[in-house]
């Protein structure tokens, strides 16, 4: 579905209703409000290596509806958390993220020579795109040192931070060195407009590749928290969470958070983060502190569009509906029931067709002037746009065993439910919210949307009584209903 296309937003915004929604069984949910979970920092995606520029070169209008489709909660996608790459490379060839460092001071301690262009890699213009739209958590994540910092002299192919334990090097202690230079990072995006609000180190730190890298394990991840914390107290940064640590997989970041715990560096932590590209979620990890999932895609299938695969999902092909919008949607909702989740993040939001041999780890494709939504997008918005910043997610149940749902109290009072229908027929549901009316002067509303096989996040009509109970939603075959009962102002 492309930007030019006249169908791209009315897709979004027509009032929907599955065509068998007569012949649906009726099926109830319903919301216990007294029974919470935990706290909800939003939904998001990075522009890492580069990828930024993918918006910012796109012509007028179809840059400013792109940007309206990622962050707009009423028409678009709603995203709320920005993830942005520090960058660590000498320059900016390929699609390197160059540094603000590029002259190697002669000793750990020297005064540093930062150099600032006011872009990085277009993420400084996207991030301040984003503020506009009222997102207020941003993720500065770093996948290297640079590499006059490691042991390998190089940002990219792994190496370790010289001074972390075990590692020695000739040219001294870069630990410090290192914190100072993140700070440095905050601080510049923070002077344009931008409030990094969480900080990272590392990415994938148990993995060694060709491009920026670094690796570390959790003790000396531990030793390096006790490092950047304190220099974020000393520069009157104490609102800026520290996150750790980005391993490949959910198996690695738990060895990883329990060395962390086992060294006394859980206290300095703001939030834990983890992929699931090695290993996928199967529990809570062990942390007191708040886990996000903080990268994920379908790196191995070939670019699609696609909602939902029937033939493929008869036949049991995994790798065929990797990349479906119903994929998705099932991905997010045990994130966030198996492994309780605050946060769950794509990789890259856009990307061009020569990138990766086309494949589908983007939810945009850009190119020629204009762009190609896949439909995993709306099954984030399905999330996002409902379950804002600040909800809390409570219990819920329901009696069917093709029905997936989560519920949320968000921070206004209104409280969301996500249905995801894995049957191969329509759903009508009733749905209890929990919430009563306190006068007939003062209603109870409700508003519901779809995601299935025809619309993408369209507004379907639904009843909400005094009691909270919500009639008239049809959640299709496949698809997922997202409803809203808000109390009374």
């Amino acid at each position: 579905m492309r930007a030019a296309s006249p169908l791209l937003l009315p897709l979004a915004g027509l009032m929907a209703r599955p065509t068998r929604a007569a012949e649906a069984p009726v099926l109830e949910i319903a919301v216990d409000l007294n029974t919470t979970y935990q706290t909800i920092d939003g939904f998001g995606f990075s522009e890492a290596f580069q990828r930024a520029k993918g918006i910012v070169n796109l012509p007028e209008p179809q840059r400013t509806a792109l940007v309206d489709l990622l962050f707009n909660a009423t028409s678009g996608a709603g995203f709320t958390i920005v993830r942005n790459g520090i960058g660590s490379s000498p320059n900016s060839t390929n699609d390197w993220m160059n540094t603000i460092e590029p002259q190697a001071p002669a000793r750990p301690n020297d005064e540093p020579t930062y150099v600032w262009d006011g872009k990085d890699s277009g993420q400084l213009w996207v991030s301040q795109q984003a503020v506009k739209y009222g997102v207020k958590t941003f993720y500065a994540d770093a996948w290297s040192a640079p590499g006059f910092m490691k042991n390998n002299s190089n940002d990219a192919d792994g190496g370790a931070l010289c001074g972390s334990p075990g590692v020695d090097c000739t040219t001294g202690d870069w630990r410090q060195a290192y914190a100072n230079y993140l700070v440095k990072n905050v601080q510049l995006y923070r002077d344009n407009g931008v409030n990094i609000t969480h900080l990272g180190f590392l990415n994938e730190p148990d993995f060694q590749t060709a491009y920026a890298s670094m690796q570390m394990d959790g003790k000396q991840a531990a030793d390096f928290i006790k490092v950047l914390q304190p220099t974020l107290l000393a520069n009157n940064l104490s609102d800026v969470h520290v996150a750790c640590c980005d391993a490949t997989g959910w198996a690695t970041q738990r060895t990883m958070i329990n060395d962390i715990v086992a060294a006394g560096a859980e206290p300095l932590l703001g939030v834990v983060t983890s992929h699931i590209y090695t290993s996928k979620i199967d529990g809570p990890l062990p942390t007191t502190r708040k886990v996000w999932e903080s990268e994920t895609a379908d790196l191995g299938g070939r670019w699609s569009t696609a909602w939902f695969s029937a033939n493929a999902s008869a036949a049991n092909d995994t790798k065929a509906t990797a990349g479906d919008g119903l994929t998705w949607a099932r991905n997010i909702h045990t994130a966030l029931t198996t492994g309780n989740v605050s946060a769950y993040l794509w990789w890259v939001a856009t990307q061009d067709a020569a990138t990766n041999n086309n494949n589908n780890e983007k939810l945009v494709l850009v190119g020629n002037g204009t762009y190609t939504v896949a439909r995993r997008l709306w099954a984030f918005a399905q999330y996002s746009r409902v379950v804002r910043p600040g909800a809390v997610r409570v219990a819920v149940t329901s009696r069917s065993s093709v029905l997936r749902t989560t519920a949320f109290r968000n921070a206004d009072g209104a409280v969301a439910v996500v249905v995801i229908n894995d049957g191969g027929t329509d759903a009508a549901v009733v749905v209890d919210a929990g919430l009563r009316e306190a006068s007939a002067a003062s209603p109870l509303t409700a508003q519901a949307w779809i995601t299935d096989a025809t619309h993408n996040m369209g507004s379907t009509a639904v009843a909400v009584a005094a009691n909270g109970t919500v009639t008239g939603a049809v959640v299709a075959a496949h698809g997922v209903l997202s409803v809203v009962v808000r109390p009374p102002k």
